[in-house]
């Protein structure tokens, strides 16, 4: 038997320092802090299971509004963007590279990559270890420190179909994943599946990095600018499974949102699911070598959902850089100069982290509901102190 060789694929979607916040929706206004964490959120034994149900249980029915079509969208016919000549040095080809980002990121942030540098073999081997891990009963997978279902611990409704496996890891320190996985899964394929992402979050690290290089370069900053700042850094892996769904059209895989981190590396089957919205439509992305989004002051950020599939299942690897949570987080002054405004206040990455998974369910107004909630923080702290030292004075005299 012929082996076909299998052409993998990366969306990768930055989502700060400045500017433009992810596009809007018309009818998606309203604020998101209704859907924060809630201590009533159930464990996946208390849920209706997705696998049991012919009709979508109502925990997972998303308002109609935001459902999406019965039929598939029209295509986004994002670029596909060849990086061998960038990453080969070559000058003509690092700057078509860089203009072709320009231009995607300020249409509609989305773009696709190839010939990425990451080998088939290392990202089969990350799909195949996914894909025994959500294999196992529920109940193993629930005793596993990582793993959700539907977000159940963290939403009560709206909850997204599918599950998730989850886990950090240091770029100073990439041993840490290794034993972290040994440690929460156990058995004796443990050791191997902590060493297959060990070296995948190696590779998706470093291929982030030369992405990072090809932004820093199309916004016209030292091309280390970027690079700099994440050199610390702590990402987070995340394996998905998209169970098959009797009614698709009722519920999504994944809402309407702008990735809350700084860059995303997705790597999705040939099944597909991933939908951009671009110009006032949602446009399915098929699956292809590599895509690329982003914002900044002058690039817009991806709003994307995932849909499911009444006959496939679906997979997706995905891997979140993240800066270490202590830097903070500020536009490069060289924008700052050019554009002669900033738009968005310091903060730490780690208030930002906090606010996503304690105060806000991540959607397309992300950033701008968190710029919001820092600065009533700071006037609030303010009049904290200014009391304190009110109270000092009286009691001093």
């Amino acid at each position: 038997m012929r082996r076909v060789k299998r052409r993998y694929h990366f969306l990768f979607c930055s989502y700060i320092y400045m500017s433009l916040p992810c596009p809007q929706l018309s009818h998606y206004h309203q604020t998101n802090m209704a859907h924060v964490p809630s201590s009533s959120s159930l464990p996946a034994t208390n849920l209706p299971l997705m696998s049991a149900h012919a009709k979508v249980p109502e925990a997972y029915l998303w308002p109609e509004k935001e459902r999406p079509a019965y039929e598939a969208g029209e295509p986004l016919n994002e670029p596909v963007i060849d990086l061998s000549g960038f990453l080969a040095g070559d000058e003509a080809s690092t700057r078509l590279a860089a203009d072709m980002v320009d231009s995607a990121c300020q249409k509609h942030g989305f773009f696709q990559v190839r010939n990425h540098g990451v080998g088939d073999d290392l990202i089969s081997g990350a799909v195949m270890e996914a894909e025994a891990f959500f294999g196992l009963p529920l109940h193993k997978k629930e005793k596993v420190q990582g793993y959700s279902y539907a977000h159940s611990h963290r939403f009560t409704s709206k909850l997204p179909w599918k599950e998730t496996f989850s886990f950090p890891f240091h770029a100073s320190n990439p041993a840490l994943a290794l034993n972290h996985l040994q440690s929460i899964i156990g058995g004796h394929e443990s050791a191997k599946t902590g060493l297959v992402y060990k070296e995948y979050c190696e590779a998706m690290t470093d291929l982030a990095m030369k992405i990072l290089e090809l932004l820093a370069i199309s916004l016209g900053l030292e091309r280390t600018t970027f690079r700099r700042f994440y050199q610390d850094s702590c990402s987070l892996m995340r394996c998905n499974y998209y169970p098959p769904c009797e009614e698709p059209d009722l519920t999504l895989g994944t809402g309407p949102h702008c990735d809350p981190t700084s860059l995303t590396i997705l790597h999705q089957d040939h099944v597909g699911g991933l939908e951009v919205f671009a110009a006032e439509k949602w446009r399915r992305v098929a699956p292809r070598p590599g895509a690329l989004a982003l914002t900044n002051g002058k690039y817009r950020s991806c709003l994307h959902r995932a849909v499911v599939n009444r006959d496939s299942e679906r997979k997706s690897l995905a891997f979140f850089l993240n800066p270490n949570k202590d830097n903070i987080v500020r536009a490069p002054k060289e924008l700052v100069l050019r554009d002669g405004r900033r738009v968005y206040p310091d903060f730490t990455w780690a208030a930002f982290l906090g606010f996503t998974q304690q105060n806000y369910r991540a959607d397309m107004n992300t950033l701008d509901e968190f710029c919001s909630w820092l600065l009533n923080q700071g006037q609030q702290l303010k009049r904290s102190v200014v009391n304190l030292n009110y109270r000092t004075v009286y009691r001093t005299n």
